[in-house]
């Protein structure tokens, strides 16, 4: 599609050669329906081997330094929107992996919307894939999961684009788009695979995750809940006295089999069922635990300055849409909120 571009911002300090060659592989097959811009931060002899992997079907953008207090993933995207001119642009993360069918779709998808968000699914699925996916599926249970790509119309940005001093980069782009008027779409049976992360990446996202919260209140609030009154559970579950000990054991198993359920429900909405195997939302627990603890520690960050993202420190998760709308379209990088 000839009005439709393939954007990836990359920034890699060195180069892992398992990685490079199926990322090279991938871009190589998607290079084959659409153009794809590589927006590469990475220091000149990384990028260099990068830009030999791909070939020359697929083009780089040298980015340079994110500014301290900037996303470099929104630095990339912006470096690589500024050098094309493609009405239509996916972006994706280096973990993303379309196939052909995806890619048509999610395109044709943008016919009735400005912004088009996919569903990803871990593919392979390692114990820590399928952790990380009860969250996927909690997020589904009450609307809709931010995964590592989305589509969008160029008009719908505008010539500011949106703001890099975020560290919940992919709201802060559907808020803009709200901002400005454009309509977001989350097409929940759209699905996307996407690689796992590694172990140690695993845990290194656990805090960032719950950072992103504070980009949404009320959700922060019910997580800032949990670790409270499953303590207060706990105590009460090793009083000598049976009326505590059974009401602690039953407000802690109705806390853990409730985020089972919740995460069920995310699992069957939206035809997800096809594409979670049916033990996923049993997951949902650890998350939850995890995500009770990894709260408090993000709560800790914000009150130290911001969360450390790769060199640099964001404060911001993400802007609200009035902010967006009071600002009359001019983000800049490293802005408060």
């Amino acid at each position: 599609m000839a009005e439709a571009l393939y954007l990836l911002p990359l920034r890699r300090s060195s180069v892992d050669p398992g990685e490079l060659a199926d990322l090279a592989a991938y871009l190589r097959d998607v290079s084959r329906s659409l153009p794809v811009v590589v927006a590469d931060g990475s220091p000149a002899e990384v990028r260099a081997r990068h830009a030999a992997a791909w070939g020359p079907g697929v083009r780089t953008v040298v980015v340079g330094h994110a500014p301290p207090g900037a996303n470099g993933k929104v630095v990339g995207v912006r470096a690589g929107l500024a050098a094309t001119t493609h009405p239509l642009v996916v972006v994706a993360d280096d973990d993303v992996r379309y196939d052909h069918a995806a890619l048509d779709r999610v395109l044709a998808a943008l016919d009735g919307a400005d912004l088009v968000v996919p569903q990803n699914v871990f593919v392979p699925r390692p114990w820590h894939a399928r952790w990380d996916t009860a969250r996927t599926l909690v997020n589904r249970a009450f609307g809709h999961d931010y995964g590592g790509t989305v589509a969008f119309r160029r008009t719908a940005l505008g010539p500011a684009g949106y703001d890099a001093g975020v560290l919940f980069e992919n709201l802060e782009l559907e808020r803009t788009v709200r901002a400005r008027g454009g309509r977001v779409v989350h097409v929940l049976d759209l699905v996307v695979a996407r690689r796992p992360p590694d172990v140690g990446r695993f845990a290194e996202q656990r805090v960032r995750q719950a950072y992103d919260s504070f980009a949404q209140p009320p959700r922060l609030l019910t997580e800032l809940a949990l670790a409270p009154v499953l303590a207060a559970a706990a105590v009460a579950a090793r009083r000598a006295a049976p009326r505590p000990r059974r009401l602690g054991r039953a407000a802690a198993g109705t806390v853990l089999a409730g985020a089972v359920l919740v995460a069920e429900a995310g699992r069957r909405r939206g035809g997800g069922a096809g594409h979670f195997p049916p033990t996923a939302a049993l997951w949902a627990p650890a998350w939850v635990l995890e995500r009770a603890v990894c709260v408090w520690l993000a709560v800790a960050r914000r009150l130290g300055g911001g969360m450390p993202y790769a060199g640099t420190r964001l404060r911001c998760a993400a802007h609200t849409v009035a902010e967006l709308r009071a600002r009359a379209g001019a983000p800049t990088a490293g802005t408060g909120c």
